[in-house]
């Protein structure tokens, strides 16, 4: 069912793993992986063994940008025709209403930072590095880093590293708020899969309407978003979920909720 070129998919029970795999390019975002990730993104959205996915990069980098050899020949129509295609791919990995981590390994510059954005938190192993280094090429970001990077940790700090195009390493990132933690190597994958499986024990209903009340309040104002919270509060009081994780608390047991 998961079978592709530039990515490898296995399963830890109900949490999916993915891993980039273009081992010579430093796991390069070359056209056909982007294409493969939109499908993946589909499959995985639409299968109900699949509660909650990882991402992360097989060898030494997750993910050393875009393949730059694809650009050369790019006119001004080309390359809004390419951001068009990244960002397709990446708001299907943004969107997807399964919980998502990027387990950052080595490199993620260009494309590999913008994606790991995509996910609903960020762990790296403290031999990760992070860069937006476009300029440098006379280009920008083009799979939602702009947007993305700045609703993250604040228009100063985003500005800063794509204007400069600087390199930081894992500590830094943590401190700037793009990670949310930094592990030894080893123990990335376990840190990765421990992180998962404690969001994963509760309500399946509950967490997909949590991130889409989050995902769609933080572009409105606080108002219009407070509208979209109240909204989706009413949708899981009306699920079979609330019913049992509010009788399980009162009879002071663990819920077991319908999903899992």
């Amino acid at each position: 069912m998961y079978d592709y070129n530039t990515i490898n998919v296995d399963m830890n029970e109900d949490i999916a793993i993915v891993r980039f795999s273009r081992l010579k390019a430093l796991n390069a975002l070359n056209h056909e992986m982007t294409l493969e990730l939109a499908e993946l993104f589909d499959k995985l959205e639409n299968d109900p063994a699949v509660r909650g996915i990882i991402l992360t990069g097989e060898g030494r980098a997750f993910m050393a940008g875009a393949d730059i050899s694809e650009m050369k020949e790019r006119d001004a129509e080309g390359g809004r025709e390419f951001a068009r295609v990244s960002n397709y791919a990446f708001s299907r990995v943004a969107d997807i209403s399964k919980p998502t981590i990027a387990a950052v390994n080595g490199f993620a510059l260009g494309g590999g930072l913008e994606l790991s954005l995509c996910c609903d938190w960020r762990i790296a192993a403290e031999s990760a590095s992070f860069a937006a280094p476009e300029v440098t090429l006379g280009i920008i970001p083009s799979g939602g880093g702009t947007q993305r990077l700045p609703r993250l940790i604040g228009s100063g700090r985003a500005k800063e590293l794509i204007f400069t195009g600087k390199r930081i390493k894992a500590a830094e990132a943590e401190r700037i708020g793009l990670v949310n933690k930094v592990v030894p190597d080893e123990a990335l994958m376990d840190e990765a899969v421990k992180s998962m499986r404690e969001a994963l024990a509760n309500s399946a209903v509950a967490l997909g309407y949590a991130k889409e009340a989050i995902d769609t309040g933080i572009g409105l104002s606080l108002a219009d978003g407070i509208k979209v919270e109240i909204n989706s509060v009413g949708m899981v009081f009306g699920s079979e979920d609330r019913l049992e994780g509010v009788s399980a608390f009162l009879e002071k047991r663990k819920a077991v909720f319908r999903d899992k």
